[in-house]
This record gives C-alpha cells, sequence and structure tokens, in this order.
C-alpha cells in the first residue's frame, strides 16, 4: 500500500477547494453578484433582490449538489474496495435503476415533486432489498452473486424505464429525460442530504483500517482478525444508502462515485483514513463545479449536469488507465 500524505494537508486543501466552488456557484448566473454581497447574503443579513437569489435559490442547489457528490464518492470508493474491482461504482447493485423506475413512474401519473421524491427514494430502497434477497438465495452469497445479481435487476429496471419514457407524452418526456441526466433545479431540500454524507462518514471511518486489510485480501483479512462478512454486509448497505439519497435528491449523475475515488487514490495513496473524507470533498466540489458550469455555459438553457460529469470522467479515467495500464 503506498504512504498516503498527512492527512491534514490533504483534507484542508480539498476543504478550501470545496468553498471556492460554493462560492463561485452562489456568484455565477445570469445575475451575477460578487463574492461581497454573497457573504453578505449569507452572513450579514443583506437584503434585496440578489440576496434573495443566493440564500434562497443558488445556495440549496449548491449545497445539493456538494452532498450528493460527496455522497457518490463515498460510496463508490467503498464499493471498489468491497467488491475489489476497479471499474465498481455506486450503481452497481441497481440502486439508481429502482430509483429510476419509481420517479418515471411518479411523473408518468403527473404526481407532485415530493411524491416523486418519495417515489424514487422507495424505488431505490425496493431496488437494495430485491439485489440483496436474490443474492442472499439459499442463505449464502459471494461478490460475483450479488454484483451479477446487480446488473440483471438493473437491466429489467432499464427495460421498465424505456417503457415508460416511450409512453410519455410530449410535456413530461423533457422532464424525465433531465431526471435521468442529473438535474438539481429542484433540490430544494438539500440539507437532510448533507446530514447523511456527514453521518454517513463517520459511521464508515470506524471500519478505514479493516478496509485497509481487506484491500490487501480476503484471506489476509480473516488472518488478521477481520469479520469480512460483516463489514460487508454493513457497507453494502450503507453504500446503497448513500447511493439511494443521492439519486433521490438530484437523479442519476454518472462518473462522480467512479472516477474521484480513482484520482484521489492516485494523489494520495490507498489508506482508506485519508482516502474517504478526501474523496467526500473531492466528490462534492466535483460535481459543484460542474453544475455551476451546467447552467451558465449556454445560459440562460441549461444542461444536465450528468453531461457535464460525464465530459469530465471520460478523459480523466482514460488518462488514469494510461498512467496505470495494469
Amino acid at each position: 500500500m503506498r504512504r498516503a500524505p498527512a492527512a491534514l494537508p490533504v483534507i484542508a486543501a480539498l476543504l478550501a477547494a470545496g468553498c471556492l466552488a460554493i462560492g463561485w456557484a452562489l456568484s455565477a448566473g445570469d445575475l451575477r453578484i460578487p463574492l461581497g454581497d454573497v457573504v453578505g447574503a449569507l452572513f450579514g443579513g443583506a437584503d434585496g433582490m440578489a440576496a434573495s437569489v443566493v440564500r434562497e435559490l443558488r445556495l440549496p442547489r449548491a449545497v445539493a449538489v456538494f452532498a450528493c457528490g460527496g455522497l457518490l464518492a463515498i460510496a463508490g470508493a467503498l464499493m471498489q474496495v468491497l467488491l475489489r474491482n476497479p471499474l465498481a461504482d455506486p450503481y452497481v447493485l441497481g440502486i439508481s435503476g429502482g430509483a429510476a423506475v419509481g420517479a418515471l413512474g411518479a411523473m408518468l401519473l403527473g404526481l407532485a415533486p415530493w411524491l416523486v421524491d418519495a417515489a424514487a427514494f422507495a424505488g431505490a430502497l425496493g431496488a437494495m432489498l430485491l439485489v440483496f434477497g436474490l443474492a442472499h438465495g439459499d442463505g449464502s452469497w459471494t461478490q460475483t452473486r450479488l454484483l451479477l445479481t446487480g446488473v440483471i435487476v438493473a437491466a429489467g429496471c432499464g427495460a421498465a424505464v424505456t417503457l415508460m419514457l416511450s409512453l410519455a407524452t410530449d410535456t413530461r418526456l423533457q422532464s424525465m429525460l433531465f431526471w435521468l441526466m442529473g438535474d438539481a433545479s429542484g433540490a430544494s431540500r438539500p440539507w437532510p442530504a448533507l446530514v447523511l454524507m456527514v453521518v454517513g462518514l463517520v459511521a464508515v471511518l470506524p471500519f478505514a483500517r479493516d478496509l485497509n486489510v481487506l484491500a490487501r485480501g480476503e484471506l489476509s483479512a480473516r488472518a488478521l482478525g477481520v469479520r469480512v462478512e460483516r463489514l460487508r454486509y454493513l457497507l453494502y448497505v450503507l453504500a446503497s444508502l448513500l447511493t439511494a439519497a443521492a439519486v433521490t435528491l438530484i437523479g442519476s449523475v454518472g462518473f462522480v462515485g467512479l472516477i474521484v475515488p480513482h484520482l484521489v487514490r492516485f494523489v494520495i495513496g490507498n489508506d482508506q483514513r485519508v482516502l474517504l473524507p478526501a474523496a467526500m470533498l473531492a466528490g462534492g466540489t466535483l460535481l459543484t463545479v460542474a453544475d455551476t458550469a451546467a447552467r451558465t455555459v449556454i445560459a440562460p438553457m441549461q444542461l444536465p449536469v450528468g453531461v457535464l460529469t460525464a465530459l469530465i470522467g471520460v478523459p480523466v479515467f482514460l488518462f488514469l488507465l494510461s498512467r496505470h495500464p495494469r
């Protein structure tokens, strides 16, 4: 395992980058607001249209995308270690597919936005329970069985999504497509996701040492006293819940949970005690930057944030692959 640099400078640098990204998100847009006015709106009790835009429109969206980026990055880092698969991402167990079926079904029926969120979360949890139930089978399951079950459930959800898109009216089709590609414009209740991100990190950090051992191999972990089955079960469930919360809030956003752990690992090594908090901050920063660019690059039109993360993620992943061909 590569020696990681001191944790404090790395975390401090990523925290500063996250603050800068959120500052840009609060300042940029059709109405450009100087950073001084942004600070006044947040901490000085300033009034006026600019302050209202910052507090009521841009701040909830910025917090939502930062929290979702952090949730996806933590979940992706956990999945890659647990499955010992560098291509694993938060959606590998079919969570996003279940959420998409729930959300698009609610949109197809014309339900209220909060019911769309509730249906997305219910769909994500339903997919998670279905995958774990089918993979458990006769009382035992393996990584391969869990992974294959997730792929099959995701394929079934994809078929259901295609059916609903073909049945949707023109007035509802655009919102359904935007949700599938990631859309943070309706994220008006971001604070639970932010709390869940922090709670999730705090919950997983006590297992960081065991994850370091597990990364060396299952036999080594067992020999050193790690309860591998219990560890995997707890962290699979936690990663699935984090993913479900993120997908519920802003839809399916690809590449964050896949690329960010690799990028952080490339810079600081594979020590989970540093990697997990660093990935959380890096994922939040990346998604905040991508979302701000998505709503400003061709303003007043907005792009789905998932398009920007894919455009960023593909070349970054190819770069990392070229540096580590094995």
